[in-house]
């Protein structure tokens, strides 16, 4: 393909292509934990950080990193304090980074200006230094998922009974938390700061809409996060819309089309087991499969 001879389409289809991966298999967890708008708070402490870090004269990108991290720390002790209401924590960290990122653009107005590569995503704004930190963010992903998987599991389905099996509940979400701050601010360049939840949501709520087990509904997320972002990419190419927002809108093309054909599929199984006494032990069989899978101690 054409657009593959230039070095900033390949640069952002690297970048792209680690960024679904990471971004859907995170979704996954979060949503499941009912954090799903983490990563839309993130997004706005790291643009808080790049702002800082524009106006400090720093690098952006790293400071965006460093303060999205941050922020994942800081949730983590404000969702403690508040345990019924766990997600207050949500949006106090929100209104701060939003606020102090108004500011700070406001204080330099060119600033303000070279901000749109970051709100909406540019493929012009992944140069090697992001490339490198995204393969970084991966390599601490992929380390952390592989060392955690059993732990991350229980916790993600029954906190209460991970802590009673004496496992470190509280470091294991310091440590979730804070890869979570990681991928959001890896994921700016390339989708920017306002649609980067879409990149982990979106791919997530349809996995775990059609899959009938975790883990099928893990490598279902990545395998509809690549589609979509090399979607978006090579129609942002073509006709010269914003990468952000188009690769989002693929993915949400994607989770109405996909939603559509399961309701479908729904009502012609419904329509030919009409009248079948196991019908309903056959229902009762795939929703618990979901969580068949988990792992053994």
């Amino acid at each position: 393909m054409e657009m593959l001879h230039y070095d900033f389409m390949q640069r952002a289809f690297y970048a792209g292509g680690i960024i679904a991966l990471l971004a859907s298999v995170l979704g996954v967890y979060l949503m499941l934990r009912r954090q799903a708008l983490m990563a839309d708070m993130l997004s706005h402490v790291s643009l808080a950080g790049v702002a800082a870090g524009a106006y400090l004269k720093l690098n952006p990108t790293l400071s965006g990193f460093a303060v999205a991290v941050l922020g994942a720390v800081i949730v983590e002790y404000v969702r403690r304090s508040y345990k019924t209401y766990s997600e207050i924590s949500v949006a106090i960290i929100m209104v701060g980074g939003l606020s102090t990122a108004v500011i700070l653009m406001s204080l330099n107005q060119s600033v303000n200006k070279s901000f749109t590569s970051y709100l909406f995503g540019s493929v012009v704004a992944v140069n090697t230094t992001e490339l490198k930190l995204m393969f970084f963010v991966a390599a601490v992903a992929a380390v952390f998922f592989i060392l955690f998987r059993r732990p991350l599991y229980q916790i993600t389905f029954d906190e209460e009974t991970a802590k009673t099996n004496g496992l470190p509940v509280n470091w294991i979400s310091f440590g979730f938390s804070i890869l979570t701050g990681m991928v959001v601010a890896a994921a700016m360049p390339i989708v920017g700061v306002l649609l980067v939840s879409s990149l982990i949501v979106l791919p997530a709520a349809l996995a775990i809409r059609i899959a009938p087990s975790f883990t099928t509904a893990i490598f279902l997320a990545m395998g509809i996060g690549l589609i979509g972002v090399f979607t978006g990419l090579t129609a942002s190419y073509e006709f010269s819309t914003p990468p952000g927002g188009t690769i989002a809108f693929a993915l949400l093309l994607l989770l109405i089309l996909g939603t559509g054909i399961k309701r479908l599929v729904l009502k012609l199984a419904k329509l030919r087991s009409a009248g079948n006494p196991d019908d309903q032990a056959k229902i009762h069989e795939h929703v618990t499969n979901f969580t068949k899978d988990v792992p053994e101690q």
